[in-house]
């Protein structure tokens, strides 16, 4: 099992925007109750530092903070991997492993891409949040659980449900306090201090003197709505920190699709398929369509990516 990432520090979160400012104090008060949290918003938005924040804010900040990404493992591993198993499971078990819920103790498990398990995987889910227990594969033990689960998703769970891919009951249970962060594009206030935040970071990364933006790049950068969210405006930024040769960033060292002619088409009457197109079509070309690299960008997996190729017809 890989380790647990890093917890960024609270100052990570940026707060400028009312909307934002009113996600956190919510945040506040979950944080202090021991509920289960689910997520939601865009890909790129923060849902897994919002995770974070949640941990760093609650009473067992001491404890494990640990994420599985349901989306990139097949089921019987993820399975595995959720419940841990006995001595003699399967073919290979041999030797007794404790699963994520265990491992997480009194602290926090995260569940990114919840609407990616299995109908016979939610159900077993749903029995660890009203039980607070479940069994290793292959063990008739019972296994209480202590850790608060957070899940994350992208996708929209009520049209999941109404599809019948994803469990009313399990929704419900996992519903009741809902985190809903907003796209980019809806709390531009939190643009400047973002583009602050990731400039400071990325010259020290790329060992660069300290580099601003002039009015013209904040300006295309403020108006431009943002597909990929707060992980498309570090990407962004890291590219041009990395090609620029001057301590100042203009309009002419940002991606060509960041500005727009006169008369043209404002973004924001532009659906958000095509946005989501256009923004995959661009990540693709400039990393010539390798498919790891890309999907890590996106923050989605190579299974969701080619699902979004054929659909875009970007094949």
């Amino acid at each position: 099992m890989n380790p647990a990432p890093a917890i960024a520090p609270l100052s990570a979160w940026i707060a400028s925007d009312p909307l934002s400012q009113r996600l956190m104090e919510l945040a506040r008060k979950v944080a202090r109750t021991s509920s289960t949290v689910l997520i939601r918003g865009e890909s790129g938005v923060g849902k897994e530092l919002l995770a974070q924040i949640l941990h760093l804010l609650g009473p067992n900040a001491d404890q494990p903070w640990i994420k599985i990404d349901c989306a990139s493992l097949p089921t019987e591993l993820l399975e595995s991997e959720l419940f841990g198993y006995e001595r003699g499971a399967f073919t290979g078990a041999e030797h007794t492993k404790p699963g994520r819920l265990e491992l997480a103790g009194e602290g926090t498990l995260v569940l990114d891409e919840i609407a990616a398990l299995g109908l016979a995987l939610q159900a077993k889910l749903l029995r660890v949040l009203e039980e607070k227990a479940f069994e290793r594969l292959g063990g008739h033990r019972s296994v209480h659980i202590q850790a608060r689960l957070v899940a994350l998703t992208s996708v929209d769970l009520e049209r999941a449900v109404a599809q019948h891919s994803f469990r009313e009951d399990l929704f419900y249970r996992l519903n009741v306090v809902p985190l809903i962060i907003p796209p980019l594009r809806q709390r531009p206030e939190d643009i400047p201090p973002l583009i602050e935040h990731f400039l400071s970071r990325l010259c020290a990364l790329h060992q660069r003197p300290p580099m601003r933006l002039d009015d013209d790049a904040l300006a295309a950068l403020r108006a431009y709505p943002f597909p990929g969210n707060v992980r498309e405006l570090r990407n962004i930024l890291e590219r041009a920190v990395i090609h620029c040769d001057d301590t100042v960033i203009r309009a002419r060292d940002l991606p060509n699709d960041l500005g727009r002619q006169p008369g043209a088409e404002p973004a924001e009457e532009r659906t958000l398929e095509e946005l989501e197109r256009d923004y995959i079509a661009s990540v693709l070309q400039r990393h010539r369509g390798h498919k790891t690299e890309v999907a890590r960008i996106l923050g989605i997996s190579r299974k969701t990516l080619l699902e979004k190729r054929r659909r875009y017809h970007l094949d």
